[in-house]
């Protein structure tokens, strides 16, 4: 006899012997790791209930995510009001740009634009990013790495993870 299932990577449907049924193999099509399941095992668990009060939370906070996403870029789209007997900034043009080779330094000139972002320092912000489109090939390279970290950087751990996808995906907008 034996036990048909799918693979859970690529979802063709697989044939296996019932001494197979328990154990771990490998699909013959997408070759990853897969469980074959014991299908004469009485005491299968039964799908838990989703917790109602745990997914509104998780929704209410997504919402407010956007919101706050929303409304830093429409601050940085908004001209700041200035008083008129009051000199107007530099244009971003003839802000003074620093050449970063160094790596290292143009690692954490990229996590202190986030940053700066985040907390709708933008004035500053817009300065540093010149600095960082000044080595835009290495800092894409950077960036990606920053992106792909399973652990966020200590400066960034406070922005949550879509705020700072949101984030990154805009600063490398405006590198490329």
């Amino acid at each position: 006899m034996s036990i048909t299932f799918q693979c859970d990577f690529c979802g063709k449907k697989i044939e296996a012997n019932e001494k197979a049924a328990g154990k771990w193999g490998r699909c013959p099509s997408c070759h990853n790791k897969i469980y074959v399941p014991n299908l004469n095992v009485e005491d299968n668990l039964k799908l838990a209930p989703l917790d109602e009060e745990a997914e509104k939370t998780k929704q209410r906070l997504m919402d407010e995510t956007f919101m706050l996403e929303q409304e830093i870029l429409s601050e940085k789209s908004t001209p700041p009001e200035t008083n008129k007997n009051e000199t107007p900034p530099l244009p971003a043009t003839t802000a003074r740009v620093e050449n970063i080779v160094d790596e290292d330094a143009l690692y954490e000139t990229i996590v202190k634009y986030l940053r700066q972002i985040a907390d709708g320092e933008l004035d500053e912000a817009s300065s540093t990013l010149i600095s960082i489109q000044s080595a835009a090939e290495i800092s894409l390279k950077l960036l990606d790495r920053i992106a792909l970290a399973d652990i966020p950087e200590a400066e960034l751990a406070d922005i949550s993870p879509q705020v700072l996808a949101g984030l990154i995906r805009t600063l490398r907008s405006q590198i490329d």
